[in-house]
């Protein structure tokens, strides 16, 4: 156990710095870090408002943007997905959590702090540990995958979340270098 615990500490304690050395390598990181934090913090506003990009249609196909499927109005951001998208052997755990305050926030919570994490690069442990998370709980919601019996985007943003984590990627094109001088981040490592 002991073994486990120091090999886990040498991974994740790291420095960040070093993990990836390679200018190019690091930039394409820091791309896919970018465009993962954009997507996490699109689709939160666009549950929030109802932008219409995925939020914001009735039962007729008619779009509200801005109308009572956004959250800020009493919509469930969590509802249709868990309600109507699950299957396979959670499907009635997820349609008993569909809509429920509990999941629409820590839903909304969630989406709103993994983007801004990767965004920005900073927080970045917590934002891509949580990403995957989000990542496998949402592929639990849908199985068995549609196109594949084991494998869809869900598993490959966790794997993404992972790598992302484990290399450092919030110092390129992020604030995580400064970040992690912060008095805060100093004496709160996880944070970083």
């Amino acid at each position: 156990m002991a073994t486990i615990a120091t090999h886990l500490h040498s991974i994740v304690d790291h420095d960040e710095e070093s993990a990836v050395t390679g200018p190019a390598v690091r930039r394409a990181l820091a791309a896919l870090r970018i465009a993962f934090g954009l997507t996490f913090l699109w689709a939160f506003f666009d549950k929030l408002l109802a932008l219409g990009y995925h939020t914001g249609y009735d039962q007729a196909g008619t779009l509200d943007r801005f109308g009572p499927a956004a959250w800020i109005h009493g919509g469930s951001p969590t509802e249709g997905f868990l309600a109507f998208g699950a299957d396979g052997p959670f499907k009635g755990f997820w349609n008993g959590l569909a809509g429920t305050a509990f999941a629409d926030w820590a839903f909304m919570l969630g989406l709103l702090g993994i983007g801004v994490a990767l965004t920005f690069g900073i927080g970045m442990r917590l934002g891509t540990i949580a990403g995957l998370v989000m990542y496998l709980l949402m592929w639990t919601v849908v199985l068995p995958p549609a196109n594949n019996p084991v494998l869809d985007e869900h598993v490959l943003g966790a794997i993404s979340m992972a790598v992302l984590g484990l290399t450092g990627a919030g110092a390129t094109w992020g604030l995580g270098h400064a970040w992690s001088r912060t008095a805060l981040v100093r004496r709160f490592p996880v944070l970083r």
